[in-house]
């Protein structure tokens, strides 16, 4: 790849451009805001403005809601040979496109593994995505050059491209992204209620557990109203967990006798070694997906 254009230049479009700058690749930064492609030009990411010509790959990277007027716009306006997109849901942007009549030849929905709780192009990084799954949703009217343009742009970021049908990609973020964003934020918003003497002995593990909580709120918004249905049974599914637990807990406080006690104590010890048994569940880093030419073929293809 010789030319690429990166449409939203916050933290991961910007990570993306600066990742192929590094890589000696001709990168043009688009935004609505002149000056966040401003920022991310002088930070070394590519050169704000359009290209004259058509570069090879365009990466629409903002939030869900706008990928298909986004890619709408720069598809008539001729950006790009191929279109991908960076946003963390799959479904709705693909439905939107084919309604809003984009050429879905050109264009495969895309969503690197990496992030962080900071927003913005000063937050990127060149390495953000090293390492790291890169999901492709191909269509059925996906062209194979397409794809493999996608691909080769997530190589070039370090991370490892597979392929994935977007129900299943939008599944599987609800279980391991959103959904355990929501829970930062709602645990982290518990902190409102305690005083300062309190909060004062905050440790590392609460750092920890609610790191994710510091995300951007409209763009988080965004992310979870558009995957609302899966993040919304994942959710539901650990508030009965959660009920368990809270009946647990008080019948703990409020009995004394240890065969009383006994039943509260096994559903409260079963709970925790379910914590442990998923926590070794999660694949160590760099393992756990398909290559993209081991999945291309077998992946379940369309929304």
């Amino acid at each position: 790849m010789r030319s690429a254009a990166v449409v939203g230049t916050g933290l991961i479009g910007t990570s993306i451009a600066l990742a192929l700058r590094g890589r000696g690749v001709t990168t043009y930064l688009i935004d609505k805001d002149p000056e966040a492609a401003r920022t991310a030009a002088d930070l070394g990411a590519g050169i704000a403005g359009r290209p004259r010509e058509p570069v090879e790959l365009a990466v629409i990277a903002v939030p869900p809601q706008h990928v298909a007027g986004a890619l709408k716009e720069h598809q008539v306006k001729r950006l790009a040979d191929d279109f991908t997109d960076a946003a963390s849901v799959k479904e709705s942007p693909q439905r939107e496109a084919a309604q809003a009549g984009c050429d879905l030849t050109r264009f495969v929905g895309g969503h690197p593994m990496g992030g962080r709780e900071l927003s913005g192009p000063l937050a990127a990084r060149d390495d953000l995505f090293q390492g790291r799954p890169w999901v492709l949703t191909p269509s059925p009217q996906t062209r194979e050059r397409t794809v493999e343009r996608a691909g080769e742009l997530a190589e070039l970021c370090g991370a490892r491209p597979v392929v994935m049908a977007h129900a299943e990609h939008d599944r599987a973020v609800a279980l391991t992204s959103h959904a355990p964003h929501l829970v930062s934020s709602l645990l982290a918003a518990r902190l409102l209620h305690g005083d300062q003497s309190q909060l004062g002995l905050a440790g590392q593990g609460l750092q920890d557990v609610t790191r994710l909580a510091g995300g951007d709120v409209e763009l988080w918004t965004d992310i979870l109203g558009s995957n609302a249905a899966a993040v919304a049974e994942i959710l539901a599914e650990f508030a009965d967990d959660v009920h368990v637990v809270v009946d647990a807990l008080r019948g703990l406080g409020a009995v004394r006798e240890p065969e009383q006690r006994r039943a509260h104590t096994d559903r409260l010890s079963a709970a925790l070694s379910r914590g442990v048994q998923g926590r070794a569940r999660i694949p160590a880093r760099g393992t756990g997906v398909r290559g993209l030419s081991a999945a291309y073929a077998t992946a379940p293809r369309g929304v």
